[in-house]
């Protein structure tokens, strides 16, 4: 099984990739100014990659409902079927990652470029491993989940 994670942003799509060996690796994200080149982006991903299903960081409120950024991610989902994408994808709790990878950079002292995407890639990495730590929970180490573990199939 390959899958591909997304970190879904206005300006920038951070990406990772993953398989049943239960490991999440970013990639370069999707950052050109226009969002249909985004998504054409991500269908060549699709395809060169031969991805299987789709894991997308859903932003729920701290208090766990569905926000304005919930229902942005909601409607990129729909641009993305719309554009002929069939596969399965899965919402996951993705509250603080973005946080975490901050915290992280800063550990590592070093300075990143918010433009290039590799922070959202990073996220999108973190949202991917949540994933894949539960539904192959024997193969890795448990999820050190920036949520509750929480997952909503589309």
């Amino acid at each position: 099984m390959k899958y591909l994670g997304i970190d879904y942003g206005e300006k920038r799509i951070g990406l990772a990739i993953g398989d049943d060996l239960a490991v999440a690796t970013p990639i370069s994200a999707a950052v050109d100014s226009k969002k249909s080149h985004r998504i054409a982006h991500i269908k060549t991903l699709l395809h060169e990659r031969r991805i299987e299903e789709i894991v997308i960081g859903y932003p729920y409120n701290m208090d766990g409902s569905v926000g304005f950024k919930a229902k942005e991610v909601d409607a990129f989902i729909g641009e993305l079927k719309k554009a002929g994408v069939v596969l399965p994808i899965h919402r996951v709790d993705e509250r603080l990652t973005s946080h975490q990878v901050e915290t992280q950079l800063r550990g590592m002292k070093q300075k990143w470029d918010r433009k290039s995407g590799d922070l959202d890639s990073r996220a999108a990495t973190l949202i991917l491993q949540d994933f894949l730590d539960m539904r192959y929970p024997s193969m890795g180490m448990p999820a050190d989940s920036c949520g509750d573990g929480m997952w909503q199939d589309d």
